[in-house]
């Protein structure tokens, strides 16, 4: 199993659409960043976890489920990147490979050590775009099977 560990502020910060999203209304953009990691999971069958710190969200730590996708919001005083850390340590097993989206060369070296494979912002936002371009291919593919089916008539 694939497990893809998201620091939510770090890709917000990073891709353009997000960041002017962000200069505006914040819990927008944390919402459209949920909503494309839900396409990738559909499209890549990975486990997604996005991970925000509490500082910018003040009170108890909270974990939910948006379209498949785990969203943790750190406790107070706990950074995304020591979660992701932990996080990284807990699921590591032989049947699992842990894959970290961040920016953060500190991050990407400390989760490196914990075996997991990174991911930069920027290499995500490409993979993201492919995993776009395949969703619309199969939507078009579907549509034509579709028209097809109705034309037998």
């Amino acid at each position: 199993m694939d497990i893809l560990l998201v620091d939510g502020y770090n890709i917000i910060g990073a891709w353009p659409e997000l960041r002017a999203l962000r200069d505006h209304d914040l819990p927008a953009a944390r919402d459209r960043l949920v909503e494309r990691m839900a396409e990738y999971q559909a499209f890549s069958g990975y486990r997604v976890i996005v991970v925000f710190d509490a500082y910018y969200v003040q009170g108890t730590e909270k974990k939910y489920k948006n379209h498949k996708v785990e969203v943790i919001f750190t406790k107070e005083n706990e950074t995304a990147d020591e979660r992701i850390e932990k996080l990284a340590i807990s699921l590591n097993n032989r049947k699992t490979q842990i894959h970290v989206a961040t920016s953060d060369y500190t991050e990407q070296w400390a989760i490196f050590g914990q075996g997991a494979l990174r991911k930069s912002a920027r290499e995500l936002l490409i993979e993201m775009s492919s995993v776009e371009k395949g969703i619309e291919k199969k939507g078009k593919k579907n549509s034509r099977k579709k028209t097809s089916l109705k034309n037998t008539d």
